[in-house]
């Protein structure tokens, strides 16, 4: 599982995209799975970063599904139209 920092900003969101595609390639289920629990402060950098992770898997050919997403990032995923991108566990 890989599991997303408390703050996700656009200041974080180069290294986060990093640690998560190399655990991504580090592991070998056919699903990915995102553990946003811990994320207490985040904007929209943090479904720019999620969005390229599910990328990343799907070109894997590799499910991809988010656990505990903060409903203020799901709501603004739907504000986006990209909820149905991030599927919940």
């Amino acid at each position: 599982m890989l599991v997303l920092p408390a703050e996700l900003t656009h200041r974080h969101a180069g290294a986060t995209l990093r640690m998560l595609l190399q655990g991504l390639k580090a592991q070998d289920e056919s699903l990915v799975v995102v553990d946003a629990g811990a994320l207490t402060a985040f904007d929209s950098s943090a479904l720019a970063v999620l969005l390229e992770c599910r990328r990343a898997a799907v070109f894997e050919k590799r499910g991809f599904v988010v656990k505990a997403l903060p409903p203020a990032l799901s709501s603004l995923a739907g504000l986006y139209g990209v909820q149905e991108l991030l599927p919940a566990l």
